[in-house]
């Protein structure tokens, strides 16, 4: 039987607690990924983005079990997040405006040519409309900080506010990349105010007066 890791209890980034803002090394990693614009909730390009990501996703993982013998739980969707004004998050929340990247981690012994395959299978059965758009990237972080909200994503506003605003000056850093969301739960299963998301923050040292 082979055993199936699960990335959500075994990968230090994936933890985070309710009220504490963590500092975290996030290692290089990658993903899956494709691009969007607009608001999440009505623009098609988004629900696309997910129709097309999963499939090949869960290819890629049945053949790691097939033919590699390493079995996981495929990992939760993440999120980049990012707009030219980034007011549209932490208060005016206009959807509209926002640009997006939607990700599904890869474990590091998955090699290119496996994710090929798993786009041709999916392109072989029922080729999603914006399957040409999933690449393999490596995202690099490094040092960010970062959070468990629990509730809807439109009561995200006062935490992010508070991140951006308080947490990471006071802790000698400033914003230093992307915007990033870890959805912990299936938010097409679950109940707005039971979602956790983990808010994710790169940060880099602040520099000194006069340096």
């Amino acid at each position: 039987m082979t055993n199936k890791t699960d990335f959500k209890k075994t990968v230090d980034a994936y933890q985070a607690q309710r009220g504490r803002f963590r500092v975290v090394d996030v290692p290089d990693t990658r993903y899956l990924m494709i691009d969007g614009h607009g608001d999440p909730n009505t623009s098609p390009a988004f629900t696309e983005a997910v129709e097309a990501l999963y499939p090949v996703a869960y290819k890629v993982k049945f053949a790691s079990k097939r033919d590699l013998g390493r079995d996981y739980v495929v990992p939760p969707l993440e999120g980049l997040w990012w707009a030219e004004d980034m007011s549209s998050f932490t208060s005016a929340r206009d959807k509209s405006r926002w640009d997006w990247t939607l990700m599904l981690m890869v474990p590091d012994w998955i090699d290119p040519a496996l994710v090929d395959g798993a786009v041709e299978q999916v392109r072989a059965k029922n080729r999603p409309a914006r399957l040409d758009d999933v690449r393999l990237e490596t995202l690099s972080e490094g040092r960010c900080v970062q959070t468990l909200h629990v509730g809807s994503f439109d009561d995200e506003a006062d935490v992010l506010s508070h991140l951006h605003h308080e947490v990471i000056p006071e802790q000698g850093f400033r914003l230093a990349g992307t915007h990033h969301e870890i959805y912990l739960s299936d938010f097409r299963r679950v109940a707005p105010e039971k979602q956790r998301t983990i808010l994710r923050q790169p940060v880099t040292a602040e520099a000194a007066p006069g340096a």
